[in-house]
């Protein structure tokens, strides 16, 4: 009998040494995502998942949205409570939702998973449409209101939307559906680099965080360069922005990234002094009286020739870049729907938004350079 309790106790032992042993410590952090320029957004490793928190989805939003990227494995060691959602790291099929968004799959290579899209027409790209034409995207209405039927049969494994003030009660009820949603914020950025940035955001849910950091420092390098290139300038021009809507007149303000871009292009913007959120409004008797003598008129709000601009409001006449014949205008590049091509890819590529103004202002420094999306107003 002692034997047997003795056989007993050491088959109990040796069982206990050959069952694995539950791994009951905390997941360890091991690197973030670097960011140089980008602040609204953030992405932290771990050893079996990332989390990426989304921190001003729109402008002064008190509300960090928080997501676990993890496969189906580790998923299951991830509390749900603690997320606004978990997002599997295979994303076969996506949903966006806003032009600028469709660059940062193009140039990651994954613009192929792109399902649906709220606003086909608008967009530009060869490639893309060249989706669209073969029925591999299908059309979801407009953002304000996105076909959520047609959506929810699509069954995105993600929609990458967007709020401009607050949140779109469109993705909640996509969000109830079990489709995570995240607000991507690059719009809301002070600059145009960090803007470009969130290729980072795309390149971290398709794994393809190499080729993110790569794509962008190169953007980076020929924006820096150009900047560079702009400081050799002999002159700089006197530079008037905008147009009137109805009796305002709505130009950058002095710390918008579109006035960064007349800074780096070394010009002399009339309203570089401004700062605040938002354009300026000002009346058109202001404006004239500041910018009557102003050497070039950069991006006259849609109009995209001297004859519309002139019909619009004969006063018009006054500036002498009117008189000069030059004003530039980026509305007419546009896609076979008409989709304005500044719009989609301007934000992920600053730095050839950078060279168009060089080649503007400074012709001489930029002699071989064909503008991409500027061009004079039509005669």
């Amino acid at each position: 009998m002692k034997y047997i309790k003795i056989l007993i106790i050491l088959l109990f032992v040796s069982s206990c040494k050959n069952e694995p042993k539950q791994d009951n410590s905390p997941t360890i952090e091991t690197q973030k995502l670097e960011l140089k320029y980008a602040k609204g957004f953030s992405v932290t490793y771990f050893d079996s998942y990332k989390v990426l928190e989304i921190l001003e989805p729109w402008p002064n939003s008190e509300k960090t949205y928080s997501y676990a990227i993890a496969n189906n494995k580790s998923s299951n060691t991830i509390k749900p409570k603690d997320f606004d959602a978990i997002i599997n790291t295979e994303i076969n099929k996506i949903v966006v939702t806003s032009t600028t968004h469709i660059p940062a799959l193009e140039l990651l290579g994954v613009e192929q998973n792109l399902v649906g899209f709220p606003g086909t027409n608008y967009i530009s790209s060869k490639k893309t449409r060249a989706l669209i034409d073969a029925k591999k995207v299908r059309e979801l209405g407009k953002n304000e209101g996105i076909n959520t039927e047609v959506l929810l049969e699509l069954n995105p494994d993600l929609v990458i939307g967007f709020g401009v003030d607050g949140v779109n009660k469109t993705f909640e009820v996509i969000k109830k559906a079990g489709i995570p949603v995240i607000y991507n914020g690059d719009w809301a950025e002070s600059s145009a680099l960090a803007k470009a940035e969130w290729i980072k955001l795309f390149g971290t849910l398709f794994n393809k965080e190499k080729e993110a950091d790569s794509i962008f420092n190169n953007i980076e390098k020929e924006y820096n360069s150009a900047k560079e290139i702009a400081k050799n300038a002999q002159h700089q021009p006197t530079i008037l922005s905008g147009a009137l809507e109805k009796d305002v007149w709505y130009l950058p303000n002095g710390s918008s990234p579109e006035a960064q871009f007349l800074k780096d292009a070394n010009v002399n913007y009339l309203w570089s002094e401004t700062t605040g959120n938002g354009s300026l409004a000002l009346s058109f008797e202001t404006v004239l009286d500041k910018a009557q003598d102003a050497e070039i008129w950069l991006s006259p709000s849609y109009y995209k020739s001297f004859d519309q601009l002139e019909k619009a409001n004969a006063l018009y006449n006054n500036f002498e870049a009117f008189k000069n014949k030059n004003i530039y205008t980026f509305s007419n590049k546009t896609g076979t729907t008409g989709g304005v091509l500044y719009y989609e890819l301007g934000t992920a590529r600053p730095d050839l938004v950078l060279k168009d103004l060089i080649k503007i202002t400074h012709p001489e420094l930029l002699t071989y350079y064909q503008p991409y999306f500027f061009e004079r107003l039509i005669q």
